[in-house]
């Protein structure tokens, strides 16, 4: 048990594509930054200074887990301010991929960077509460509570399914879950507060494999979305700079069209303008209909050149309908009826317009007739993005919850895996 009242814990959601994180009782998180990183090797002995706008030595001594580290000495730069600076030999890394961290010396400059450069906090004073993908393997679990009692001397912390998070921000305790993120979509039960690891449907269509369509269809009409013709340029940094552009692109002019997408329906759809940072101004037809419907019709991939081979033919992708109706079917009969009337949606990709509609539109069409399907969204597109931060900062917020917390003494008693018994 930890007696945490007496200062705020810290919410931690790190996404595949955004890092969240800010003080448990607040509205939303206080930082909010890229969960890539910026990557030059160097050959030479590395300071541990760091710069001024928020470069990390990767490799800075007195650190735990140093053998873990590749042998090659880097210097690595986080956040926004510090990505958005065109340098010479620089690579922007994840440290995830299909929601497993693979990279735990990048996670761990992430985390400093929000403890240090953004909340400006000192971690050893401060309970932690990190978010999880829901089906998130006990290593990795481990890793994250060995690196937090380890090198932060956290004086506790608290592990918490994403699907948890986001049905405790909507006031459920049954639900179920359809987050659309950055690097993938998942569909999760939550039964009681937890988490039924049977009814976890996942697809690697998310956020980031829609802009990644969009920017290479916009390509193939000869619209390039930023040039950066300078020597030393990766083509890593290349691409996350036009990843950004096209994002924003997604953002502005995408909505999920009413019905499923054909060429013949959308020919003549009339062209909406989107302003490069350059002052050049492009049109945007069918493309905003066809990229968000790739959710619903996975398929679509294979019309768009240049991305038709980037998912594995031989899995079975599912549109966001057939995994909703999947993941219900494999709960209990008694509680299908409350799931299909709570059907939630989280996530940046889940903020897409028209998107709400269009699943309730297509799950009222297959779903059993007796059924009453609701999909609910908070019309606050914030609170859409943030639903899982948002769930962890009201949990951690809860008087109730501060004997669930655990602590480092039993850290130190117990071992890393105690945390398996302790966040369930």
């Amino acid at each position: 048990m930890y007696g945490g009242d007496e200062v705020s814990a810290i919410v931690l959601d790190l996404g595949s594509h955004t890092c969240k994180a800010g003080y448990a009782g607040e509205d939303a998180p206080k930082a909010v930054f890229p969960s890539v990183v910026g990557s030059i090797e160097q050959a030479g002995a590395v300071d541990n200074e760091r710069d001024s706008e928020a470069a990390i030595d990767g490799k800075s001594g007195n650190r735990p887990f140093e053998a873990e580290k590749t042998k090659t000495k880097r210097k690595l730069y986080v956040g926004s301010q510090a990505l958005g600076y065109r340098r010479d030999h620089m690579e922007v890394l994840s440290p995830i991929r299909d929601g497993v961290v693979l990279d735990w010396d990048i996670v761990d400059n992430i985390w400093d960077h929000a403890f240090r450069e953004r909340l400006l906090i000192d971690p050893k004073e401060h309970p932690m509460l990190l978010a999880e993908p829901s089906s998130n393997i006990p290593q990795q679990r481990e890793k994250a509570a060995e690196l937090m009692f380890e090198k932060y001397q956290v004086p506790a912390l608290f592990l918490a399914k994403n699907a948890v998070l986001t049905s405790f921000a909507s006031g459920r305790a049954t639900s179920l879950v359809v987050d659309s993120g950055g690097g993938s979509t998942t569909v999760a039960a939550v039964h009681d507060g937890y988490v039924l690891q049977k009814a976890v449907a996942t697809s690697p269509i998310g956020g980031e494999f829609l802009t990644d369509c969009l920017m290479k269809s916009l390509e193939s009409k000869g619209i390039t979305t930023v040039d950066l013709d300078f020597p030393n340029t990766t083509e890593s940094y290349k691409v996350y700079s036009r990843r950004v552009i096209a994002s924003d692109i997604k953002e502005c002019v995408c909505r999920a069209p009413d019905a499923a997408y054909d060429d013949a329906g959308y020919a003549n759809i009339p062209m909406t303008p989107y302003e490069l940072p350059d002052g050049q101004t492009i049109e945007i037809g069918a493309d905003r209909f066809k990229i968000p419907d790739i959710l619903f019709n996975p398929s679509l991939v294979q019309t768009i050149p240049g991305i038709e081979n980037a998912i594995d033919s031989s899995l079975p992708l599912r549109g966001l309908p057939q995994m909703v109706i999947e993941s219900i079917n494999k709960c209990d009969a008694d509680i299908r009826r409350e799931l299909f009337s709570s059907i939630l949606l989280a996530g940046g990709t889940a903020s897409m317009q028209q998107l709400k509609e269009r699943l309730e539109k297509d799950l009222i069409e297959e779903a059993p007739q007796a059924a009453r399907v609701k999909v609910l969204a908070s019309g606050n597109a914030t609170e859409r993005r943030f639903s899982v931060w948002i769930g962890g900062s009201i949990l951690a917020s809860l008087g109730s919850f501060q004997q669930m917390w655990f602590s480092k003494a039993e850290f130190e008693e117990h071992g890393a895996s105690y945390i398996q018994r302790k966040c369930p």
